[in-house]
């Protein structure tokens, strides 16, 4: 059964009674204001739709995730960090990062990244509880990613590249300096080859929901981010 949300109540329907087809699609409507965001996000579920649908929101099973211990280089990979040709920071170009995920290029001939998911995403970054990781090569912004993080955990939602390898090395900067921080889990959403390759997995929806209790409440690091870990 799919759940229409009321625009005044930030409640959300329990994740279980999401649908298995389409997986995880929970309930449509509502809107993107920041305390439905984070009721969603502690809830495990994540809003997910194209321009000119209700909003929709998602909570799949099983859900891809990536501990940060477990981050997966390549050799290749590993040849382009010790190059050290980016600059890698965090929180500096929140605006531009968003926008640029957004982009339609010839790989990426759709977005779900509205305007509307612009707004709301900047404003929690505002709030200090949304984060970017950049990726600059001779002062041009050529990689990065941007999510939540909430407590001990941190909820991956998009990444660019605009180089080789640029998006694969701010999310190895982000998962090292996840684990400097004691973070538990990146929540990657669903799975895709990228992610899987970088080391991500699955984990049924209950495990997840384990997560949540466990860590969301616990102290997280000062807004905004400086990362410290270096390869």
């Amino acid at each position: 059964m799919l759940y229409w949300l009321d625009h005044k109540d930030i409640r959300f329907p329990a994740i279980d009674s999401a649908l298995e087809e389409p997986n995880g699609l929970l309930a449509a409507g509502g809107d993107l204001r920041p305390e439905r965001l984070l009721e969603a996000y502690r809830q495990g579920i994540f809003p997910w739709y194209e321009e000119g649908q209700p909003i929709l929101w998602w909570s799949p099973n099983p859900r891809a995730v990536l501990l940060p211990g477990d981050i997966h280089l390549s050799r290749s990979l590993k040849k382009t960090m010790r190059q050290q040709k980016f600059t890698v920071t965090a929180d500096t170009a929140f605006a531009e990062v968003i926008a640029a995920c957004g982009e339609l290029t010839e790989q990426r001939t759709g977005t779900w990244i509205t305007s509307e998911m612009e707004a709301a995403y900047t404003t929690l970054y505002q709030q200090g509880i949304a984060h970017s990781i950049e990726v600059w090569l001779e002062n041009h912004l050529v990689g990065g990613l941007y999510g939540l993080g909430i407590g001990q955990l941190f909820f991956g939602e998009s990444m660019f590249s605009r180089v080789t390898n640029a998006s694969k090395v701010a999310f190895v900067h982000l998962a090292n300096q996840l684990q400097c921080w004691e973070f538990k889990l990146i929540d990657c959403q669903v799975p895709n080859d990228h992610l899987t390759r970088l080391g991500a997995t699955t984990i049924p929806r209950s495990e997840f929901k384990d997560y949540l209790i466990k860590y969301l409440d616990k102290p997280a690091p000062s807004s905004p981010w400086h990362l410290s870990w270096q390869f």
